[in-house]
């Protein structure tokens, strides 16, 4: 079976094509800008530039514009690497928000896709793009299943005294205001990946996966199971992000909407799209930024405010780390994964020196290595550490493709 798996943005779309039987991907790419002027798409099929595209200016009104795009590119003979549409038999689709509807991935109904659009409120940027994605699809592919893939997803199995806030109960009642996590495929794709690489026995592990990227977040996972989660109701809780404040005191909030005059969607923008590494770089003498690449060569070339968020980055991980082993009752390993966390060895030197009481030691050698799998602390390590490459798509075309064999 051929999975493709589409992720929706307001104004984008990416891409990949699976073939189930090997693993392989076929083919990728990203429609970029859908509905502006400037909308561009690029393509990519590994080991075979000639059939590549790169950011080709293409018109698109919307997304089933977009899916159109791909569909065609993919069965060109000029860039495709299929000969029809026929041979794809299925469609994955991350969604971002499942409330607390779905622990899992599911067979797209029409009720599926209330449940989508009922959740737009805690998803507010992600879910309706979401939703537009699969009803282009169902457009241009009618007929050819199609699976939702939630963030939320494997998050579900939290434990109520995890996942609930000391807020008035009615708020939970009324409005679901409560922990649900994010970043669900990628915690789950390491973790079981992680669990391999410990004896492959999922029951009576310890596990904390970080993935660090623009977006980070910490999760525990016991049993192979999520036990407990950094991002709260929304991504913006956690640790410090590109452009995210992570957990601040809330009451933060009225003061800066009285002082600065704020209402509360501008607030909202200033915590989510001002702050972090970006809000922290602000006036600095680089200028604002929110590429960790970039803040590592400034902290390299001795400049002040770098090296502040590399050290309150790495304060936060390990305090995160280190709270998660003491909630599930120890710790058998640590796994980096995301653009930062299977890029950048001196944060995972550092926090693992400050957990060095728990039993971590790392192996500055193997840690040397950016972007592949590698285990990077030394032999015999009471909790060991690894660097696991993420690939949500694959995770996704995996659901997928059980789900529509269950059929």
């Amino acid at each position: 079976m051929k999975v493709l798996v589409i992720n929706c943005g307001s104004s984008s779309l990416k891409y990949q094509l699976i073939d189930m039987e090997t693993e392989a991907l076929l083919a990728k790419g990203n429609c970029e800008q859908i509905s502006y002027d400037n909308c561009t798409f690029t393509h990519t099929v590994p080991g075979c530039a000639g059939k590549s595209r790169k950011k080709e200016p293409k018109l698109m009104a919307d997304h089933s514009a977009a899916i159109k795009i791909v569909l065609d590119a993919l069965i060109d003979p000029a860039t495709g690497v299929i000969a029809s549409m026929n041979e794809i038999g299925a469609v994955g689709h991350r969604v971002l928000h499942g409330g607390e509807k779905f622990n899992g991935s599911v067979l797209v109904t029409p009720a599926v896709k209330d449940a989508i659009r009922e959740c737009f409120d805690l998803g507010p940027l992600h879910n309706p793009a979401n939703l537009m994605g699969i009803e282009a699809c169902e457009q241009i592919m009618p007929g050819v299943p199609q699976v939702a893939v939630f963030d939320t997803g494997f998050h579900a199995t939290m434990p109520d005294y995890a996942y609930m806030y000391a807020l008035p109960y009615s708020y939970y009642e009324k409005y679901h205001i409560r922990r649900y996590g994010f970043h669900g495929t990628s915690h789950r794709f390491v973790s079981l990946r992680c669990i391999e690489l410990l004896g492959g026995k999922a029951e009576g592990t310890k596990i904390v996966t970080c993935h660090l990227g623009n977006g980070s977040s910490i999760t525990a996972v016991k049993d192979g199971r999520c036990f407990d989660t950094t991002m709260g109701v929304t991504p913006l809780e956690g640790i410090l992000m590109g452009t995210r404040c992570g957990s601040i005191d809330p009451a933060i909030v009225p003061i800066l909407m009285k002082k600065e005059n704020l209402t509360p969607d501008e607030v909202d923008a200033v915590m989510n799209k001002k702050s972090g590494m970006l809000g922290l770089t602000e006036g600095s003498e680089g200028g604002a930024t929110s590429d960790n690449r970039a803040i590592e060569q400034r902290a390299k070339d001795g400049d002040a405010r770098a090296k502040l968020i590399e050290s309150m980055f790495c304060h936060q991980l390990t305090k995160y780390i280190g709270g998660f082993a003491a909630a599930m009752g120890g710790l058998d390993a640590v796994v980096f994964t995301g653009g930062i966390g299977e890029n950048n060895p001196q944060y995972r030197t550092r926090v693992g020196k400050n957990l060095e009481f728990l039993g971590t030691a790392v192996n500055e050698e193997t840690n040397a290595t950016r972007g592949k799998e590698v285990e990077i602390s030394v032999p015999g390590s009471r909790v060991r550490m690894f660097v696991i490459p993420t690939n949500e798509e694959l995770m996704i075309a995996m659901d997928t493709k059980e789900i529509v064999e269950a059929l």
